[in-house]
């Protein structure tokens, strides 16, 4: 269960200052007015890998935070190379404010540069109020906390039709063993069981890192993840060779490998909530809800639906998460009021302005409930939430990007040929700990 929100009880004096009493109020989503303009005059620049719809529904949030300060604010688009692009703009002489970095290695890259600075005491004690400790540990570098988690990814939803599951007779399943039964079912009453999307390398990092955290444990993911554990470890077979029941069954995986090989991520949500299904199931996080919603105009809760990623062999179930973190950079023109916005980023009421707008799962535990538009991206964020510091984050992004994050090498690679033929798991576990090891120690 989501906790209760409470109010701030601490560095709301500075809030105050900066953003105006409301940043410190209880009760349900605050509007955006009620600020001093204490930075008016002032502007913030903003580079984040959002666009769209995405990046429209972030700039209701800084549309907030000026009419709270007075304080100007600009969003750059960086596309998904946001290393580079942040790079290139500080040797040009023309950096931002603040960077919303989207992966936990780049974080640790920035503040190995030495281009950060540490959040402010205000921002700190917020994180304290508002967050479980996993997410200021994603924050942290050497000790110092640098990133504030604004937006979160659940990786750990499995999104189904409801109406091919009442059609096969099944319920959404509790295990994975019962959730691969389940799929031999849905496939015996005329679609496939699940849509996998082969063609991109990061979705089958997913399908590992759940079915390993679930397994494996919490303990030993960590260790995998920092590669204290090699990857040839007993435990990582294991979950290869569990993943491989699921790529094995041709009864299960829609066109089989190679179809699966064939599809994108996008394409993988089509073939179940577009005009002409051929899946019951996807598994990928809670943006799923998007894509179906946008692109194939379903109801979310009635007509694209999920349930968490099960629990496999006898653990817990897994909460894999990703997510944005919000960074100050020491060379932007006006930093001091970027981590003003930072502060704003900590509070619930910044958080409400995203959920009520919707496509948006917030980590701040103090955020309404109520705030979300529909009762599916509640429970999701609950269950989120409600995993506390139980929730791991993205194993491939926290990995060199060499390893963990480029398309055609690295473990992409690895689990794409796995995919393909995954007849024997502890050669694929020796091939992940060849390529781990030389991008780790680069």
């Amino acid at each position: 269960m989501m906790r209760r929100r409470t109010p701030l009880l601490t560095g709301c004096t500075a809030l105050v200052l900066a953003l105006g009493a409301t940043a410190c109020g209880g009760g349900g989503p605050v509007s955006a007015g009620g600020g001093d303009k204490a930075l008016g005059g002032q502007s913030v620049t903003v580079a984040g890998v959002w666009s769209g719809t995405e990046q429209e529904n972030f700039q209701k949030v800084l549309d907030a935070f000026t009419e709270k300060t007075g304080a100007k604010t600009s969003f750059v688009s960086t596309g998904d190379n946001v290393s580079t692009v942040v790079g290139s703009k500080i040797e040009g002489g023309n950096a931002p404010d603040v960077v919303m970095v989207p992966q936990v290695g780049v974080l640790g890259q920035f503040a190995e540069n030495g281009w950060l600075k540490p959040l402010s005491e205000t921002a700190r004690k917020s994180v304290d109020t508002n967050f479980a400790d996993v997410w200021k540990t994603y924050g942290t570098v050497d000790g110092t906390l640098y990133g504030l988690y604004f937006k979160a990814a659940h990786k750990s939803t499995v999104w189904y039709s409801p109406d091919a599951l009442a059609q096969a007779g099944v319920e959404p399943p509790k295990t994975y063993d019962e959730m691969l039964e389940a799929g031999r079912t849905v496939s015996d009453s005329g679609l496939a069981a699940f849509s996998v999307a082969g063609q991109d390398g990061w979705t089958l990092t997913d399908w590992f890192e759940n079915v390993y955290l679930s397994q494996a444990g919490p303990e030993k993911y960590d260790a995998l993840a920092a590669h204290e554990l090699k990857w040839t470890d007993a435990s990582v077979v294991e979950a290869l060779t569990t993943l491989g029941k699921l790529f094995k069954d041709e009864q299960l995986v829609e066109g089989g490998r190679k179809g699966a090989l064939n599809t994108d991520f996008p394409g993988s949500v089509e073939k179940v909530f577009g005009p002409k299904p051929e899946a019951g199931m996807v598994y990928e996080g809670d943006f799923v809800a998007g894509v179906a919603k946008d692109q194939f105009g379903k109801e979310i809760g009635k007509d694209a639906n999920f349930f968490p990623f099960p629990a496999v062999d006898g653990g817990e179930a897994p909460v894999v998460s990703g997510g944005d973190a919000a960074v100050v950079l020491k060379d932007g023109k006006n930093s001091e009021a970027g981590m003003a916005l930072l502060e704003y980023l900590a509070t619930p009421e910044a958080a409400a302005v995203w959920a009520e707008a919707g496509g948006f799962i917030s980590p701040n535990k103090n955020l309404d409930p109520a705030s979300y538009g529909d009762d599916v991206t509640r429970a999701t964020a609950e269950s989120l939430v409600g995993a506390g510091d139980s929730v791991r984050f993205d194993m491939s992004d926290q990995a060199p990007a060499a390893f963990g994050g480029t398309k055609g090498t690295g473990e992409w690679k690895i689990l794409q040929d796995f995919l393909r033929d995954p007849s024997d798991p502890k050669a694929t576990a020796a091939e992940l700990e060849a390529a781990a090891a030389k991008a780790y120690k680069g």
